[in-house]
């Protein structure tokens, strides 16, 4: 049997879509179709907050209707009205957690500086700091004209492009968000321009139903009380149900109804709840401010604009390999100065004869010799610091006492000059006497050492005599 050498050609691979090479945090379920935010077991939370205390509602509702003859009516309506709510609050919260909140495109290589970016630090070891550790760059802003306002935008390291106004990088999503207000931890996503509607509808509809479940609970119990002569005691027993709603929707309603009045102030200036924690508009001018009306048509009466990516379409290999990155790991975004810079920190300094560890290589030695000079001059003498100019020299200079004695003068004061060279004289003298001695000691103790076995060799002489 011929068994063939060459193997079998492998299927060509399906390009990836670009929700499985999207660098955020985010789930996405039914094939993009659906995005959730990384904290998205929290929906489970607060869908059985809202469901859970709506079923026990409608349970003791329904066996009131059964057993009740009075008042079957007011039970039927209560019951509608909970139901009813309660499925259009869930879809309020399906809406605003599996919804686009309006991520802005991540760029896959850094936009060109602008003009006032290009200029470079002059000093050796600021040049060193900009090119090796691209983080420690200021922050990039460009002015721009809002209704008259001048806007500052950000530039965003992550995404690697300037933010649109009024939007924000959320740091749990890891995205850009449009017009973003904030992430709520309770639905588990970004709130922004495409959810911010369906998540105001989402708390005005779970306070209405907190509000709801809390009148009937105690028409419950006050129907019961009429049966039991009044007693409130005797009717909360009887109404176990009732008693346990009303605690909780006495709780929850101070959470949401708050929360809804809060967005419903933030709506009519046109603020965002980022906005209004970070700018504090209430106390100057609001470059998006209209009148009331047309805020809250802003809101609830305008399109909501479409997605700006497309988390369903299909990516090439190009685009999987260059980016969708963190900031600048695997993206090449140093300038060609800074690429020289850097080859040249790479090469090796020696320094007599001794390769001299890149770490000392790259320090600023002129700040050391700044302020050594300032509290020298404090008190009163005249030590020169370090020449930061020897260890900048590197190899070229290395062991020539000459370079060393005029690169120092360049720098230094003729009377500084002179003291160098009285402390090199004298210290050369003291090297001088010091390997004098040195010699001396040596010499002592190799002529111990030679006499102390003609000593013994004459003693055995005389033990044989």
């Amino acid at each position: 049997m011929m068994v063939s050498s060459e193997a079998e050609p492998s299927p060509p691979q399906q390009p990836k879509r670009l929700y499985q090479a999207w660098k955020g945090n985010n789930v996405f379920l039914c094939g993009g179709r659906l995005i959730l935010g990384p904290d998205a077991a929290s929906l489970l939370l607060s869908s059985f907050l809202v469901a859970g205390p709506a079923i026990v509602f409608c349970y003791q509702m329904q066996s009131k209707f059964f057993r009740s003859n009075g008042q079957p009516h007011m039970h039927r309506a209560a019951l509608l009205i909970v139901i009813i709510t309660t499925l259009v609050d869930l879809f309020f919260l399906f809406m605003t957690s599996a919804r686009d909140p309006g991520i802005v495109p991540r760029n896959t290589r850094a936009p060109p500086p602008e003009a006032d970016e290009r200029n470079l630090p002059a000093t050796p070891s600021m040049e060193w700091s900009v090119g090796g550790t691209p983080r420690m760059r200021s922050r990039r802003t460009k002015d721009v004209n809002v209704n008259g306002f001048t806007v500052k935008l950000k530039f965003c390291e992550t995404c690697l492009r300037y933010r649109p106004p009024r939007s924000s990088h959320c740091s749990i999503c890891n995205n850009c968000v449009q017009k973003f207000d904030h992430h709520c931890p309770w639905v588990g996503q970004c709130i922004g321009l495409r959810n911010y509607r369906y998540f105001f509808l989402f708390i005005a509809t779970s306070t209405f139903l907190c509000i709801s479940v809390l009148i009937f609970s105690w028409l419950n119990v006050h129907c019961e009380m009429q049966d039991n002569g009044g007693s409130i005691w005797k009717a909360l027993r009887k109404e176990i149900y009732s008693f346990v709603l009303i605690i909780y929707t006495s709780i929850v309603v101070w959470f949401v109804g708050g929360l809804t009045v809060l967005h419903l102030y933030l709506i009519s200036t046109n603020q965002t709840t980022y906005e209004n924690f970070r700018y504090n508009y209430d106390k100057k001018d609001n470059p998006y401010r209209k009148s009331i009306t047309k805020n809250f048509a802003e809101v609830f009466f305008t399109k909501i604009p479409p997605p700006l990516n497309d988390f369903r379409s299909h990516v090439g290999e190009g685009a999987l390999e260059a980016g969708f990155y963190t900031p600048y790991i695997g993206l090449d975004v140093a300038s060609t100065r800074e690429k020289i810079d850097t080859e040249m920190r790479e090469k090796e300094v020696l320094v007599a004869g001794v390769q001299i560890p890149t770490v000392l290589q790259n320090i600023d030695y002129g700040s050391f010799e700044d302020g050594l000079y300032d509290k020298n001059r404090n008190n009163g003498n005249k030590t020169v610091a370090f020449a930061p100019a020897w260890s900048q020299k590197g190899s070229e200079d290395a062991g020539t006492s000459a370079a060393a004695t005029t690169s120092c003068k360049e720098e230094t004061s003729e009377d500084d000059a002179k003291e160098i060279s009285n402390s090199n004289t004298s210290s050369a003298r003291t090297s001088t006497e010091a390997n004098t001695i040195s010699e001396v000691e040596i010499v002592k103790d190799n002529a111990k050492e030679s006499n102390t076995p003609d000593r013994s060799s004459a003693r055995s002489l005389k033990g044989m005599s």
